[in-house]
């Protein structure tokens, strides 16, 4: 067999220009052929074919030609097969189908087709009719779906002790083992945080450094700050409605709503945006739990940079001043939250957000903020990790609810759920935060209470 790759991703710039993106696909391959199989027929007929054909023709006629006159059966690779759009992309489809029955004698044995999502999602949408492309049968000839899956934590494990066999760096077994936990085995993730670690830090270039937790926590801020186009791109993919149909129920910690559907899932997790955690819907690895709040509030963030300094909530112990911090969101949330809601994509998630926004702005330039929401949670936790004094940490927790069923059976449950996130992170001091988005008067809404669950001192903010 002769195996054989393209990349079609140059015709994307041709959008729903079928003759430009046909063009620039035959051309491509013609130029590989020569390149890479030192075989010159293609180069020498392309031209031809596509004007006696047409551009609707042109790629099945050009692979049946090739195909015979080949003396082995083609395997054809097609990468980036999801950079094409609408007509272009049922224009190189439907050509496919048709050379389907000619195989293999007169069109290739084989043909895979590479990109983020499953050959079914590629029913787009025609710019020009503002119609789904349906009919025919260009989707019904799929032999096998194959999503590249995640490492397991033994191949990181494997893949990183391969760097320390080639230049003595040793890793110690809590850093390997929160690498895993960071990037759960996503392929684009855990190479990148490698590189970060081991050659992009000046310090991690000495390979006498031992690489340590401290250090993955640095990287994986640097990763996460840096926005590379994986990340962009993962981003971008937070505006599509099947992707927030999903999303965004996880970020309020609420259900799926109705008008999801089970493609939509399928979707996300072709996306490698979320998984499976015990049976249950989840983001895929806390580097994305970080980044979705982040992105979704990136303009946000900005304006609170012209409003709030961190110094104004810092005690003279270097401590965070949280009860001080939080009265001033409470002031904010009073005053704007409706203006800045309403600018959000995710509606359904603007308390949790915004408040999420102001404490990146706030706190995260001095330590981190680790985040806990999914399906069914009917909660966000927050847990606030802020260095002072002489290698001394500020552990304090979160708890952001909307008010449901009525004040005290939303402060009860959120009592009894603080106070387990409080203990499980060993923190300091707690806090519950209660979202009414009813219609009531905010003289009714806003509140500040101090309660006890168990012995433990949980402050309580009405919103």
């Amino acid at each position: 067999m002769r195996f054989f790759n393209i990349n079609v991703e140059m015709a994307q710039s041709a959008r729903e220009d079928v003759g430009r993106a046909i063009r620039a696909i035959l051309g491509e391959v013609a130029s590989r052929a020569r390149t890479h199989l030192h075989d010159d027929w293609l180069d020498r007929h392309w031209v031809e074919i596509l004007e006696q054909s047409g551009a609707e023709r042109a790629f099945t006629e050009i692979l049946t030609r090739w195909a015979a006159h080949s003396d082995r059966p083609l395997v054809l690779l097609i990468d980036e097969i999801d950079a094409l759009i609408g007509d272009s992309l049922v224009a190189v489809l439907r050509q496919l189908r048709a050379g389907y029955d000619k195989r293999p004698g007169a069109f290739p044995q084989t043909v895979v087709l590479c990109g983020v999502r499953d050959v079914r999602d590629y029913r787009i949408h025609s710019a020009r009719s503002q119609e789904i492309i349906t009919g025919g049968s260009a989707f019904n000839i799929k032999a096998e779906s194959i999503r590249l899956g995640n490492f397991t934590a033994a191949d990181v494990a494997t893949l990183y002790r391969q760097h320390t066999e080639e230049t003595g760096q040793a890793f110690t077994a809590e850093a390997l083992a929160l690498i895993w936990d960071l990037t759960r085995g996503q392929p684009w993730l855990v190479n990148a945080l490698g590189y970060q670690l081991c050659f992009r830090n000046p310090i991690t270039r000495e390979r006498s450094v031992t690489i340590t937790v401290e250090l993955v926590e640095q990287a994986k801020e640097v990763l996460i700050a840096r926005r590379d186009t994986h990340l962009d791109q993962l981003a971008d993919k937070l505006r599509e409605p099947r992707v927030r149909r999903i999303v965004e129920p996880m970020l309020t910690g609420g259900e799926v709503q109705q008008s999801a559907h089970e493609d939509d899932v399928q979707y996300v997790t072709d996306l490698g945006l979320v998984g499976r955690a015990s049976g249950v819907l989840a983001i895929a690895n806390p580097i994305y739990r970080e980044i979705i709040p982040r992105q979704l509030t990136a303009v946000q963030q900005i304006d609170f940079e012209a409003q709030y300094q961190s110094a104004w909530f810092i005690g003279p112990d270097g401590r965070l001043n949280l009860p001080k911090l939080l009265a001033a969101f409470q002031v904010f949330f009073r005053e704007h939250s409706e203006h800045w809601i309403e600018r959000f994509d995710y509606k359904e998630a603007g308390p949790q957000l915004l408040l999420q926004a102001f404490l990146q702005r706030i706190v995260n330039g001095g330590g981190p903020i680790e985040r806990e929401y999914g399906l069914g949670r009917m909660r966000t936790d927050l847990l606030i990790l802020w260095p002072y004094g002489v290698g001394q940490v500020q552990k304090a927790v979160m708890e952001l609810k909307i008010l449901h069923k009525g004040l005290a059976r939303t402060i009860a449950a959120g009592l009894a759920q603080t106070y387990e996130y409080r203990d499980r992170c060993a923190a300091d001091e707690a806090h519950l935060l209660i979202f009414d988005r009813s219609e009531r008067a905010w003289s009714e809404k806003v509140f500040r209470r101090s309660e006890q669950f168990q012995g433990v001192a949980i402050e309580v903010w009405g919103m």
